[in-house]
């Protein structure tokens, strides 16, 4: 194993037209499909070296021994070098890491030991919603991984923290695949439907049936190093699915991350509204902004006569948003009402969202308009404190 991960062992045995640049070049149009960098600027490259008759070797560095997705890795490396003109064949070499150059990677995504939280970084552009309910039920984990997928559709890089400890739901409706990894103390999510996905069902060894008993200050940490210890990547959206009520995720949440905007959801049921205000006021105490207000469940087209049923009541979503306006002072939209419809339930069990299985459904349509309202801001450094003094001054 080469001692020095960033240096590559280069020789030429032929005099073909392989051009060696043109390979270097390749290589670094390959991301590693966990860290979502190029494998070049992490260290991954061993060497390279040209054949005789257009055959290429190329060397690669594993994270950990038994990487999940060294056969994606060796595909990608393949096919970027066979677009090298004058190449006919390549042979990858895999090898793994040794400590000091996973250490040496480390340093080169995060840049110092200090744990923080990336989202708060002066510099930081990710988006970040935390998507909260009143109470249970009200299908908030289905709206918000249909949600995630209908960015992610839109060409946006999502990230999406199930931050329900005791509750999560999250991995069944997303199906992500591998398990994640950890390189040097930093944990790889992974993706499910094109959604970067956290939770703490990744590190249950009895499985979905085994209980999570944290008291709060473990939710805390919990939730903590979520946001501390995985490497997210460069996110446009960060949503966090939070677990029903005003508890202590709810209140961690505005400590760790105090920019999130809440989006609260609920159903055309009174009763679920009333309750719903709730999880919206707390924002009064917290400082944060109410983004706006989903309905979950609202009529649907009877499929015999196309009259318009109220399954679950009307109104919900807009007493709710209408309290919180009073609440908070200020006007609070309702974002949409998405129809009731069996299939995101269905999509829940399979690993299946709606909107990827059915994406002319009116519940599709009504979130993907949703999640353009999401992205309708532009992503920039509006409002932020760029630390800048003007000159003179």
């Amino acid at each position: 194993m080469a001692s020095t991960p960033n240096k590559l062992n280069e020789s030429v045995e032929s005099n073909g037209p392989i051009n060696l640049d043109a390979v270097h070049t390749a290589l670094a149009s390959v991301d590693d499909p966990e860290i979502h960098r190029p494998i070049t600027e992490l260290g991954m490259v061993k060497g390279v070296q040209l054949g005789k008759n257009g055959v290429v070797e190329v060397g690669i560095f594993l994270t950990v021994a038994g990487c999940p997705m060294k056969a994606t890795i060796t595909e990608r490396v393949n096919h970027a070098v066979m677009q090298v003109p004058g190449v006919v064949e390549v042979k990858v070499d895999l090898d793994v890491m040794s400590e000091e150059q996973r250490g040496q990677m480390r340093q080169t995504l995060r840049g110092k030991e200090d744990k923080e939280i990336p989202f708060n970084a002066p510099g930081s552009l990710t988006k970040i919603f935390a998507i909260a309910s009143g109470k249970g039920g009200v299908g908030k984990s289905s709206v918000t991984a249909n949600l995630a997928v209908a960015l992610v559709q839109q060409g946006f890089s999502v990230g999406l923290l199930d931050a329900d400890v005791y509750g999560h739901s999250i991995p069944k409706i997303l199906n992500p695949m591998p398990p994640p990894t950890m390189v040097e103390g930093l944990i790889m999510p992974p993706q499910g439907n094109g959604v970067r996905v956290m939770s703490m069902f990744s590190f249950k060894p009895g499985g979905i049936e085994q209980p999570v008993a944290f008291r709060g200050p473990m939710l805390h940490r919990a939730l903590e190093q979520f946001l501390t210890d995985v490497w997210w990547g460069d996110l446009d959206f960060l949503l966090l699915d939070l677990p029903p009520g005003t508890g202590d995720i709810a209140l961690s949440t505005a400590q760790l991350l105090p920019q999130a905007e809440l989006i609260v959801v609920t159903t055309p049921q009174q009763g679920a509204a009333d309750v719903s205000i709730r999880s919206g006021t707390l924002a009064a105490q917290t400082n944060q902004k109410v983004f706006g207000v989903i309905e979950n469940m609202s009529s649907f087209p009877c499929p015999h006569c196309g009259e318009p049923i109220d399954l679950f009541g009307a109104g919900g979503g807009k007493s709710v948003a209408d309290g919180l306006s009073k609440t908070l002072g200020t006007s609070i939209p309702v974002l949409g009402n998405i129809p009731f419809d069996v299939r995101l339930r269905e999509g829940g069990d399979t690993g299946k969202p709606l909107v990827s299985a059915f994406p002319d459904s009116d519940a599709a349509a009504v979130i993907a308009a949703i999640a353009q309202q999401l992205s309708a801001k532009p992503r920039g450094l509006a409002g932020m404190n760029l630390n800048i003094t003007p000159a003179g001054r």
